[in-house]
């Protein structure tokens, strides 16, 4: 088992404060092979690229901040407390436009992280 806190996620900081900031949290290490985890920090003015998954399914909650997730093309505002499922193949983006980091706790099938990210230009 392992606890985690979301205090503890709310409190941290961005080592680089005007950039991205996306440490795992959950990998095999921790004997998750099935599923992985990761905390993302978008500083301000800052976005994920547009991208899809092939296999990954994930579970995207906002803990704080506010922002844009695109999903296929649709623009959608995202805030603390939303909670989002990414079924493969969907391309998403997420966007913080706002002045403040946002702030989420992504849940995902099929790790590592990296692994299974097509980019879309």
């Amino acid at each position: 088992m392992k606890l985690l806190k979301l205090n503890d996620f709310l409190a941290l900081e961005n080592p680089s404060p005007t950039e991205s900031f996306r440490p795992e949290i959950i990998t095999n290490k921790d004997k998750a092979f099935n599923l992985g985890g990761m905390l993302g920090i978008l500083a301000p003015k800052t976005s994920v690229p547009y991208h899809y998954h092939e296999k990954r399914e994930s579970v995207i909650i906002v803990i704080s901040g506010k922002g844009i997730e695109i999903i296929d093309g649709k623009e959608f505002t995202i805030k603390k407390g939303d909670i989002l499922f990414i079924p493969a193949g969907e391309k998403h983006r997420t966007i913080n436009n706002s002045e403040e980091d946002l702030r989420y706790i992504e849940f995902f099938t099929n790790p590592p992280l990296n692994k299974d990210f097509v980019p879309i230009d």
